[in-house]
């Protein structure tokens, strides 16, 4: 499994049901936990004062992570993702016990 660096920005589009919103949004904190117990959501955080998330996510590849992972939320439709693949760094202080 890969670790990839996600950041979403989602945008609502004008005249959406606001009951259809608040549908998703629910639905979207129940997968968020279930991807979280499955190991795929690793951490997630929302900049200070803005609407979009960086997380730490894990798939296969990037083909894998954009279509069974990302494209399984709910608010997925409505949402543009930046996606980078990360790989271990020689001085991590996790791998490097000094």
């Amino acid at each position: 499994m890969k670790d990839f660096l996600v950041t979403i920005t989602t945008t609502i589009p004008d005249g959406t049901d606001p009951a259809e919103v608040d549908r998703r949004r629910a639905a979207e904190k129940v997968r968020a936990r279930e991807l979280a117990a499955t190991g795929r959501l690793y951490r997630i955080w929302r900049p200070a004062g803005e609407k979009r998330s960086i997380g730490i996510w894990r798939g296969e590849d990037e083909a894998d992570l954009r279509g069974n992972v990302l494209g399984t939320l709910p608010l997925w439709p409505w949402m543009s993702a930046e996606i980078v693949e990360l790989e271990s760094h020689p001085n991590d202080p996790v791998l490097n016990q000094w």
